[in-house]
């Protein structure tokens, strides 16, 4: 694999730059004025709070800011990892070690792009611990660009499984109220939500953990570029890619092990939602194309069928359960496995156009999926309820919201000229390639997505406003405009012209296939 190394350390700038802003946070805390008891006083933790905010702001802009430098940094063309910084950790083939490619740039562009949106979304609707809520947010950025920059095995772990806990802590102190009942006790509904992600991601990272210990063993390095030209035994690809499957496929999330997706996302706040449909669903497939494909191809080319049942599944089976949905969440969030569906579904293929259509509906969810959610914050932030059956009508109250949330319905659905159409139609291409049957059964979870979403726009934005709430309700306003605006012109951008962004994925995803397909056939003889 083509290495080339930077000449300064510009991704972990990039990668930090967002822990800098938690730490300015955390010592603005620490240095306020209190009385005898130890307690801020009101006006200076009020003070504190609506700084944090601008601190927020301010360092996810300068992230995103460091992130484009990056991106000019990187040749597209070159296809191998770029960038790559190294420096001793753990001893032992254990390092500190950053780097780049096709596949994982433009989804530190994206983690980048939607993070000041999250701190946009979250400034008036976030009323308590706002300084805490924000480093919260500050160190999941950080870990999560982390996953998409590390090239080391043991690295990526930390990453991979650090951003659990920001994401818990988001979920569990600063989610919906409500209770619960769980085994016989009684408990916060966001605490549920929170302890339900926390343990169905960890538990299928676990025998992650324990394949990479085996890995290094065998090995003796953790270097990822090294292991995807290490060639495991047919019979330990096999064990390797399942416990690796584990992981991935609850953090996709793949039917069955999807469960959890619908209540952390009903009870996340706004920005919560945001970033984990736009970024935390997409650690899962990258760990596909990162990890199981390049170090178990034989393993991955016995368990592409297994792969496109659980795909057709998913597709199929969950925008069934998204039609019979009455909360507006946790239809997008059935939504989403859906969506995901298609992504394992073209990486499987193992073909050109399949991992290039799953890489681009990673990019495109990323967008219309986490402007969706935006679009229920903003109805939820003036009614406080995301039941469907409380709105109706909302297009004579609220044309430009009407006009925006009907563009992201659209772009959902895979409509022609939104980015949505072009990552599904190269999927199915891809599985057509394979197998006509994949994608016959598919293509009904197009049909279906159209049923649902517009069944969602219809009932919400149409008929008349009869519910007496409802006939003061505010369009949206300057800061949501902005939020949705610049989602909306990136969806549109990459539905008309997907040429750019194909060309940063098209050379990784070359060389990937190349040295599978090599593999492949030495595996073969």
């Amino acid at each position: 694999m083509i290495e080339s190394t930077a000449d300064q350390p510009w991704l972990s700038l990039m990668t930090f730059a967002p822990l800098v802003g938690a730490i300015f946070i955390i010592i603005a805390r620490l240095m306020a004025r209190t009385d005898d008891e130890g307690v801020i006083g009101e006006k200076d933790l009020a003070q504190i709070e609506n700084n944090s905010k601008w601190v927020a702001l301010v360092f996810t802009a300068v992230t995103f800011l460091v992130s484009l430098g990056v991106f000019v940094l990187y040749d597209p063309a070159l296809g191998g990892y770029q960038l790559v910084e190294e420096a001793a950790w753990l001893g032992g083939g254990v390092s500190y070690k950053m780097g780049v490619d096709g596949i994982s740039i433009l989804f530190v562009l994206l983690t980048t792009f939607i993070m000041p949106i999250c701190i946009l979304a979250s400034w008036n609707s976030i009323k308590s611990r706002v300084a805490d809520y924000m480093i919260a947010f500050l160190i999941l950025e950080t870990l999560m660009i982390g996953v998409f920059c590390a090239l080391d095995l043991f690295l990526f772990y930390v990453f991979f499984e650090g951003s659990l806990i920001p994401m818990f802590l988001i979920i569990g102190v600063w989610g919906s109220k409500g209770t619960k009942e769980f085994a016989g006790v009684s408990m916060p509904s966001r605490v549920y939500a929170a302890l339900k992600f926390f343990l169905y991601t960890l538990i299928g990272s676990l025998f992650l953990l324990v394949a990479m210990a085996w890995m290094y063993a065998q090995a003796g390095t953790t270097d990822i570029p090294t292991l995807q030209g290490y060639e495991f035994s047919a019979g330990a690809q096999k064990w390797l890619w399942l416990a690796f499957f584990a992981s991935f496929a609850v953090k996709m999330p793949m039917w069955p092990v999807h469960t959890w997706l619908p209540d952390a996302h009903v009870q996340a706040p706004t920005a919560g939602s945001v970033v984990l449909a736009a970024i935390l669903l997409k650690m899962g497939g990258y760990g596909f194309l990162r990890f199981s494909l390049p170090m178990f191809p034989l393993a991955s080319v016995d368990f592409a069928p297994f792969i496109y049942a659980l795909s057709i599944i998913a597709i199929i089976y969950t925008s069934l359960v998204a039609l019979a949905q009455e909360d507006m969440k946790k239809l997008i969030a059935y939504s989403s496995v859906a969506h995901m569906g298609f992504v394992t579904m073209g990486i499987f293929t193992a073909t050109k156009q399949g991992i290039e259509g799953g890489l681009f509906q990673m990019l495109s969810h990323g967008f219309i999926s986490g402007a969706l959610f935006l679009c229920v914050g903003v109805v939820y932030d003036r009614m406080h309820t995301r039941e469907i059956a409380a709105y109706g009508g909302l297009v004579h109250r609220m044309p430009l919201y009407a006009f925006l949330f009907l563009f992201f319905t659209l772009g959902n659905v895979g409509l022609p000229g939104t980015s949505g159409f072009v990552g599904e139609i190269l999927a199915m291409t891809g599985a057509f390639k394979v197998n006509t049957w994949v994608a016959f059964f598919a293509a009904f979870g197009v049909i279906l997505s159209a049923a649902y979403a517009l069944r969602l726009y219809r009932q919400v934005i149409y008929g008349d406003i009869v519910k007496e709430a409802l006939m003061g309700i505010p369009d949206v306003d300057r800061r949501e405009f902005l939020s949705l605006g610049v989602l909306m012109a990136f969806a549109l951008y990459l539905g008309f012209n997907p040429g750019p962004a194909l060309s940063v994925f098209s050379p990784s995803v070359d060389l990937l296939l190349n040295n599978f397909n090599a593999a492949i056939a030495a595996g073969g003889q």
